[in-house]
Parts: C-alpha cells; sequence; structure tokens
C-alpha cells in the first residue's frame, strides 16, 4: 500500500525528531562522560602489574597503559585523569600518598586496596615454596587479619577518600579467584590449597564489600568475569608463578585487565 504525501512527509519528520532525540541523548551522555573529574587509586591490581607496558615515569608503582583505569579514560575521555595506584600499596600507602588528586570536584574514584594487607605476597610464597600443611596454616592467619585488622584500615582509607571528595562516586573493585578447581593443572599446588586459597579471596572480597557498603560505596565484583579464566583454566587471564618476574606472579594479564576489571568498573561507574 502507497503512503500519501502527506503521510510519508509526517513519517519522514517522526523519523527525524526520533534520531534528533537519540542524537542529543548521546551528546548528553558523552557530555556527562567527558565532564567527569576521575582519580584512580589503590594497589597493583589497579596500576596494572602484569599487563605490561609499564610507564616508565610510574617507577617502581608499574602503572601499564593497559591496566583497567587508563583503558577507561582511553575510552572516555574524562575531563581530567589522574593515575596513583602503585605496586605494592597498602591501605596506609593510599592514605599516604596516593589522595593528593582528590578534591571536592572529584567525581568518580576507583580502588582496589586491602590484599597486600592481609599478606597476600607472603601467602602464596609460602603456598608455593612450603607443604601443604603450612601454606593452609598462613591462609588461616591471613583470614584472621582480615576479621580483626583490616575493617578498620579500610575504614581509615574510605573515610579519607569522602573528606577530600565528598561529591565523588567511589567505586571498590574486588580481587579474583585465583584457581579453576579440578582444572587442566597437573602439577604444583594442591587441589586443597587452590580451594583454600580461592576460599581466601572470597572472605577477602567479602570484607571489603561490607565495608565499602557502610561507607555508601559501591561494591564490584570480578569473580564473575574471571570465571572460566582463572590458572588452570587453559584460558587464564592471570599469571601462575612467574620466575622471570616473580613480582607479576598471580596478577592480571592484559586481557584480565581489559575483560576482566574493565567491564565490571565500566558498568559501575
Amino acid at each position: 500500500m502507497k503512503l500519501s504525501r502527506a503521510a510519508a512527509f509526517s513519517s519522514s519528520l517522526l523519523l527525524g525528531a526520533v534520531l534528533a532525540l537519540a542524537g542529543a541523548g548521546q551528546a548528553q551522555a558523552d557530555s556527562t562522560t567527558q565532564s567527569l573529574d576521575y582519580v584512580a587509586l589503590g594497589d597493583s591490581y589497579s596500576s596494572g602489574v602484569g599487563a605490561g607496558s609499564y610507564d616508565s615515569a610510574s617507577g617502581n608503582c608499574k602503572r601499564s597503559t593497559r591496566a583497567f583505569p587508563k583503558l577507561w579514560a582511553n575510552a572516555n575521555s574524562p575531563s581530567s585523569f589522574a593515575f596513583t595506584a602503585c605496586s605494592g600499596a597498602r591501605t596506609g600507602d593510599v592514605t599516604a600518598s596516593q589522595l593528593g588528586p582528590l578534591t571536592s570536584s572529584t567525581d568518580l574514584v576507583s580502588i582496589t586496596v586491602g590484599g597486600n594487607d592481609a599478606g597476600f605476597a607472603d601467602v602464596m610464597t609460602t603456598c608455593v615454596l612450603q607443604s601443604e600443611s603450612t601454606c593452609l596454616n598462613r591462609i588461616a592467619q591471613a583470614k584472621a587479619y582480615v576479621d580483626s585488622t583490616l575493617p578498620g584500615k579500610l575504614d581509615q582509607v574510605y573515610s579519607a577518600i569522602s573528606a577530600k571528595a565528598p561529591a565523588a562516586r567511589v567505586v571498590v573493585l574486588g580481587y579474583p579467584r585465583f584457581y579453576k578447581l579440578g582444572g587442566s593443572c597437573i602439577a604444583g599446588l594442591s587441589e586443597n590449597e587452590r580451594s583454600a586459597i580461592n576460599g581466601a579471596a572470597d572472605h577477602l572480597n567479602t570484607a571489603i564489600a561490607k565495608r565499602a557498603a557502610d561507607h555508601g560505596y559501591g561494591f564490584a565484583s570480578v569473580v564473575g568475569t574471571f570465571t572460566g579464566h582463572e590458572i588452570c583454566s587453559g584460558s587464564a587471564w592471570l599469571h601462575s608463578v612467574n620466575w622471570l618476574n616473580i613480582g607479576e606472579s598471580y596478577h592480571p594479564t592484559a586481557a584480565g585487565q581489559s575483560g576482566g576489571y574493565l567491564p565490571v568498573f565500566d558498568s559501575n561507574a
């Protein structure tokens, strides 16, 4: 059936209006993103250790151009981006040396912190080099620390962020589980050790999420995006023991940053 000239004209006007509104909405979204002041805080999981392509100016902090904060900033062009996350950072390091860029104008903050306070590196070293019983005991010690001491340290960080950037949306990201149980690994840690390490990651994430919620911050879990990409999965987004560059062991690869962390942050930013 042919449209009358008037009907066709009306249809074209309607289509034009819809496209104009869609364009205006996209422009408004782009404008909103581009007016953001974004600050990325935290430890090696935020700085991008394990992803390579480190900015030489960042020194031992090892900030990678492939880290999720940098990838997000490249994709969204915020009006300002400060990247102070640093390899090895504990809660006290964040409050002491990373909060400088935060102001009352800061709109968005991302942070990963708590793993180093809980003794992440020592736990993994113990489990790799010593007996299963010693490994399990060290994991129990770390979990006890998470229960007794870490919450207060997280409170200090979150309160300091709120004091300096009271209007900011703060996205607290967690840590992945390291191992696919029943996976393809035929050597290395026992299945009991792998299961206990995964359980410790869940324990840590639960504690971080609770403290974040009590400060009104969003908690963003990456367990889901890393599922199927753990060590022993055959498609790992995490380094296992890297004897050539031991500091990258048990850290996300570039694919882990872009596929594991970036989409989670993007959906919570």
